[in-house]
């Protein structure tokens, strides 16, 4: 598998235009309500709580229209994360070559569970929709729209794909999306498993567009979330999770070397169930 393949580059060329066109429409609409109230987010739940962080209204339903607007309050920004060792943003290597999936034709997709531009693994799991939605901190909490957001995670091995052993030859579980006119994106994937010494977490980079979201170099934010730990007990009696059961024994929120000085602005709200799946929310508030 070629990892300097330059396709999302050439992808982004023919898409330039078209987004550049899209934003325009936008900002003649945002121009418009300029004189409307603005919305924002406020605090969320503790790390043992079942609620969104950012305060928003619950919301049950998969999709990226499915994250709810918040209704009160002042949005904080989201805390400031390591994108620990197997980013592939191209700002590390793996046996002496650069790992970086940004550049690859294909990576722009909103189903990450199967691999791409060459490769043919499929992770296997609990469904898991994950809907996002960016607001601007330092823009009175406003939808941002034309961001982009690169997301990665475990597969339920706890083994990460281009770095794992096993799974150097995949690139599943990872992907970019664009926001759409409210701020909002999703991405279909599996609940990640949990590996020894950390609390199961989803990574994920905030970019200012879609086309700077090809190099690691221009993102805003780095950060993650998590789950309820009573989302995180249901979701390992699930087949292929027996790992995770163990794992998590020895975990907790406390002792995590991320959310160890709290989860409130990193704790996804959660429906579902093991059997048909989760559907995870949690608004993101950044410096737009």
């Amino acid at each position: 598998m070629d990892l300097h393949d330059h396709g999302l580059a050439s992808d982004l060329e023919m898409m330039q235009q078209q987004a550049f066109e899209r934003r325009q429409v936008l900002r003649w609409l945002l121009a418009g309500a300029a004189t409307l109230p603005l919305m924002s987010c406020g605090g969320g739940s503790d790390a043992g709580g079942t609620a969104a962080s950012g305060g928003a209204v619950t919301g049950t339903s998969g999709g990226a229209g499915s994250v709810t607007i918040p209704t009160a309050g002042a949005c904080t920004v989201i805390p400031e994360e390591t994108g620990g060792p197997y980013p592939a943003d191209g700002t590390n290597t793996n046996g002496g070559s650069i790992i970086n999936v940004l550049n690859q034709s294909g990576v722009v997709r909103s189903d990450i569970r199967a691999s791409f531009n060459g490769a043919t693994g499929v992770a296997a799991g609990v469904p898991l929709t994950i809907n996002l939605q960016l607001l601007n901190a330092s823009g009175g909490c406003a939808s941002l729209a034309g961001y982009a957001v690169y997301l990665w995670h475990c597969d339920r091995d706890g083994l990460y794909s281009l770095y794992s052993s096993g799974v150097t030859a995949q690139n599943y579980l990872r992907g970019v999306q664009e926001t759409d006119s409210a701020g909002k994106l999703a991405f279909t994937t599996i609940f990640p498993g949990c590996y020894a010494g950390r609390m199961p977490h989803v990574h994920f980079e905030v970019y200012p567009s879609l086309a700077k979201a090809a190099s690691a170099a221009n993102r805003i934010k780095t950060s993650q979330f998590t789950f309820p730990m009573a989302t995180l007990n249901e979701a390992y009696t699930a087949s292929g999770y027996t790992a995770s059961v163990r794992n998590l024994a020895q975990i907790s929120y406390a002792t995590d070397n991320v959310f160890a000085d709290g989860t409130s602005l990193q704790m996804a709200m959660v429906t579902g169930n093991a059997t048909d799946g989760y559907v995870v929310t949690l608004t993101v508030a950044v410096n737009g």
